[in-house]
């Protein structure tokens, strides 16, 4: 991955900034933004700690499921519902803090009193209840007890620099190397519920109903440097090697024209409604919500040509801020999480197997789930994330930390590597993520895992380009998000549920370790 420089705009720059997102909310955002331009400006300690309170943007919880590693089966259902439950009060809190700004601008300590220390009960709460299911059936449960307390988030993190993010591939660990900055958020918490931003045209200049994405999220790709990495093909997926199992194998299972969307997330919250807390988008598999079996992902329908392929494909869908509504605007995971604005499908969706550089790969096993990049990126730091973003014409210039404005006749380019080693045992893990694993640099897979073939998804978009003036950006588009990680491009993500037929996986891995093109 490229290098990361840092740097931090004076504070004069990020008063203006905070100031001008500020006007584009109204009363609360006036208020936050008189306290922004008295910052530092000599005034008690008292006012000063007013802007603090005001310059929260988010709420910043430590997330559970990355501790919890080991968890028997028995017990799996029970911490999965109550992960989503943690998911869910970190969304309730985040809503009173955006629908809040102005007793937090005039009272120094409401966030803290009123927001994070009822959140902490709540979570302290659910946590051990997590901890009492594992060690119910005989598991031993991690600490978990310290994890409950959370911060706000405040306004002023550190600028990223632009462009030398390369596409996070299996040459590597895969995860974004830039630090997810937010320049100029703190104000953006407009009212929750039906009354959220599209109806309202908010999304004009503050991107989802007033909680993202903002103008520093935003560069044109032309001031990208090209990425001068070997092994990147023009279209940013990674060549698989000289060596290796070098063919590759494309599944063609359309863009979702059919619109299959739902809030779930059949792989990190089994059974829970609105697990995701924004909506997704899903091609192959027709039958895949939060309480879909695995016999009936088995035996459901697809949308893939090849009718061995019913395998799940789903990632959040983008949207384009341009005052329009979509279908889900008053509905959770929609416009009640500040998920506003017309839904884009896909000009292309390009689903492909590759080999590995070093050797022959395996066959997935049924109802293998994969993950790639992280939806709390955001909050969560860049552990898991796995970004790129560019242009068509332009793939060998990538982003991570930000979307791309694209010149005329340049569409928006989303690609995902997906991780290509797999434990040999295990179809999913307590975390849904230490059962596969990124390549390690030579191009082998650590740990004694096996190389399987590795999932390339390209997403190609036809969007309007945001136009920026003044700070301010009309017209943005951004990926659904949880809402309290603000729609940063970091937090894209992608998901696989393997169901091909075992014939038709066993064509995949003959053509791919035989050096063959197939589909």
């Amino acid at each position: 991955m490229g290098r990361t420089n840092r740097k931090r705009r004076s504070t004069l720059a990020n008063r203006a900034i905070a100031a001008s997102a500020a006007l584009a909310l109204g009363g609360g955002g006036l208020i936050a933004a008189n306290f922004y331009a008295s910052a530092g400006e000599g005034k008690n300690s008292a006012q000063n700690a007013q802007t603090t309170a005001a310059q929260v943007a988010t709420i910043d919880c430590p997330d559970a499921s990355t501790r919890i590693t080991d968890v028997p089966e028995r017990a799996r259902q029970n911490v999965d519902t109550d992960l989503a439950t943690l998911d869910r009060q970190i969304t309730e809190a985040y809503a009173r803090l955006a629908s809040s700004r102005n007793a937090a601008a005039q009272d120094p300590g409401f966030v803290q009193n009123a927001i994070l220390n009822p959140l902490k009960d709540k979570r302290a709460a659910t946590l051990d209840r997590i901890r009492i299911s594992i060690k119910r059936v005989g598991g031993t449960p991690p600490e978990l007890a310290s994890l409950a307390p959370c911060t706000g988030k405040p306004v002023d993190q550190p600028q990223t620099t632009d462009g030398e993010a390369g596409a996070g591939q299996d040459q590597g660990q895969g995860g974004a190397s830039q630090d997810p900055g937010q320049e100029q958020g703190g104000d953006q918490g407009a009212e929750q519920g039906g009354e959220q931003g599209g109806d309202q045209g908010q999304g004009q200049a503050n991107g989802q109903g007033g909680n993202g994405p903002v103008a520093a999220d935003f560069q044109d790709i032309t001031t990208v440097q090209p990425s001068n990495k070997r092994g990147v093909g023009a279209n940013g997926l990674a060549a698989n090697g000289r060596s290796g199992s070098r063919g590759t194998f494309t599944t063609s299972c359309g863009t979702n024209g059919n619109d299959n969307h739902n809030t779930d997330n059949v792989i990190v919250a089994p059974g829970v409604t609105n697990g995701a807390h924004h909506l997704h988008d899903y091609v192959g598999n027709q039958n895949n919500d939060a309480f879909a079996s695995d016999a009936e992902l088995a035996a459901a329908q697809t949308t893939c040509r090849n009718q061995g392929d019913k395998s799940s494909y789903f990632w959040p869908v983008l949207r384009l801020q341009d005052g329009s509504q979509d279908f889900d605007q008053n509905n959770d995971g929609g416009g009640k999480e500040g998920n506003v604005g017309k839904i884009l499908q896909p000009r292309q969706a390009q689903l492909k197997f590759v080999g590995n550089k070093r050797g022959k790969v395996v066959g997935m096993p049924a109802a293998l789930r994969i993950i790639t990049g992280d939806a709390k990126a955001f909050v969560n730091g860049l552990g898991n994330a796995n970004v790129n973003w560019s242009c068509t014409g332009f793939e060998n210039r990538q982003l991570t930390d930000k979307y791309p404005i694209c010149p005329d006749g340049s569409d928006v380019v989303r690609t995902t590597n997906f991780q290509s080693c797999w434990d040999g045992q295990n179809a999913d893990s307590a975390n849904h993520r230490t059962h596969v694993a990124f390549v390690q640099a030579n191009g082998t897979c650590a740990n004694g895992f096996k190389a399987i073939p590795q999932l390339q998804v390209r997403l190609v978009y036809d969007v309007p380009a945001p136009v920026i003036e003044n700070g301010q950006v009309t017209n943005p588009y951004a990926v659904d998000s949880f809402p309290e990680n603000l729609h940063k491009p970091i937090t894209d993500h992608n998901d696989f549920i393997n169901f091909f037929s075992q014939n038709l996986m066993n064509k995949m891995v003959n053509c791919i370790n035989g050096g063959r093109k197939c589909q």
